[in-house]
């Protein structure tokens, strides 16, 4: 980043939500927080609204060692080498016991007779089983592309089949609900950059890590980061416009700054893990109990492309849905009866393959589940109808098959807990019927 960049943006007129609208902020660092903020004046914290938090997780997830059929007998026929045990106890599934000893001593866990959770995601259990935990399965996007890059981009844009779209569904679902002083943090992206769903029209900010915390803005037309730039813009544009905005975001960084993000403690014994999803979720946590108006923030997580050796009980598979399941249910229990007014959702861009590879892993696939966690929730049950693994109930004879699309399950969410009335220009094109929702969410 030049300095010229810096200079070119001096002495330019600034309308109300520019900085939001044209490019967002980005905090990075309160070691070189500049002098300005910490003289801001602290900010009225925000009233309470309904929340949502989007989880991707980008590579493709194997939906189906996450939420294991081990009443399915062809589940076993397809995975000899990395299924997951039927558990130990109850359910009605095949009696299919691992020949590998060493993957004898777990099982899945059993939610409901016919599925049940990888062993990893033991924390969840409860959850479930406490209402305050639905799964989806056989769910994801219609498009049939198996590849990452273009799954990801339609499951965001919420336009599957149609790479034209720029904007993503959960910006255009704040649009439809607009707020003339929305907060600066209404949508917040934990992480460098904007993810496709949060571009639009709606204002929306990205957060690399609230321990370093400073300011930094695109310079305008150009699209490059200014560093320091902020502070350089609002010193020299005193116009009322600007001002308004301004200072409601100063306010809302300065209160950010002041709960100190460096010396958290989370609450009721939760422990996040310490890997990136870990800290991301905790930093959520910690952006939702500050009060200043976050409405749906965005985290992901990558790895998920498990070709080679993905494990079965143990593996690369296991090793990140203990880093999920540990992550998912700190959350839960550090936000308490917060929870009350929260939905957590998860998507991946597609499923695997049914069948094992010759590698012991699994290719690109194409249906698989979702989990859907919060106060709102119906928990306590898998949701979707179940396909089937034979081979003529497989998508092109090598996937699983899609049977609600992801559009439902989230749109579901938007409109009874997000409060959303009319989803057309949320998913253009796509048959938004309530009665097609799965009927996971409270009305």
């Amino acid at each position: 980043m030049s300095y010229q960049c810096c200079e070119g943006v001096r002495g330019l007129k600034f309308s109300r939500r520019y900085f939001l609208k044209q490019g967002g902020v980005a905090m990075v660092g309160l070691s070189a927080m500049p002098a300005f903020l910490q003289r801001a004046v602290a900010a009225t914290p925000m009233p309470n609204k309904k929340q949502l938090v989007v989880l991707f997780q980008r590579g493709a997830a194997d939906g189906l060692n996450i939420v294991v059929p081990f009443g399915e007998s062809n589940y076993y026929r397809m995975r000899p080498t990395i299924a997951i045990p039927q558990p130990k106890r109850g359910g009605r599934g095949s009696g299919f016991v691992l020949a590998n000893p060493e993957l004898n001593g777990d099982a899945a866990i059993d939610l409901d007779g016919f599925f049940g959770l990888h062993p990893s995601l033991a924390p969840l259990e409860p959850l479930f089983h406490k209402n305050q935990l639905a799964i989806v399965h056989a769910a994801g996007s219609p498009d049939l592309t198996r590849s990452h890059f273009d799954a990801q981009d339609f499951m965001e844009s919420g336009t599957p089949g149609l790479k034209s779209t720029e904007d993503g569904w959960l910006n255009r679902a704040l649009e439809t609900v607009p707020e003339e002083d929305a907060s600066p943090f209404r949508a917040v992206a934990m992480g460098p950059n904007l993810p496709r769903m949060l571009h639009g029209g709606a204002p929306a900010i990205a957060l690399p890590d609230l321990k370093q915390f400073r300011v930094m803005a695109q310079a305008p037309g150009t699209g490059q980061i200014v560093e320091g730039g902020f502070e350089a813009m609002y010193s020299q544009t005193v116009d009322h416009a600007l001002h308004g905005t301004g200072t409601e975001t100063f306010e809302a960084i300065d209160l950010l700054r002041k709960a100190d993000p460096a010396k958290y403690q989370p609450e009721n014994g939760a422990q996040y893990p310490t890997s990136r999803l870990g800290q991301s979720l905790q930093q959520i946590g910690q952006l939702l109990k500050a009060n200043i108006g976050v409405e749906v923030l965005f985290v992901d997580c990558g790895g998920w492309d498990n070709h080679v050796n993905e494990g079965g009980v143990q593996g690369q598979l296991s090793n990140l849905l203990k880093d999920l399941g540990q992550g998912l249910a700190a959350f839960h229990q550090d936000m308490g009866d917060r929870m009350e007014n929260i939905v957590f959702v998860t998507m991946s861009e597609f499923g695997r393959t049914a069948k094992e590879n010759g590698n012991r892993g699994t290719d690109h696939g194409h249906a698989n589940c979702m989990f859907v966690m919060g106060g709102d929730v119906k928990g306590g049950t898998v949701y979707g109808r179940w396909p089937g693994l034979n081979d003529h109930q497989l998508n092109e004879g090598r996937d699983l098959a899609l049977t609600t699309d992801f559009r439902s399950v989230v749109g579901e969410i938007l409109t009874k807990h997000i409060g959303v009335a009319d989803l057309k220009p949320v998913f253009p094109g796509f048959d938004n019927n309530p009665r097609k929702f799965p009927g996971m969410i409270k009305s």
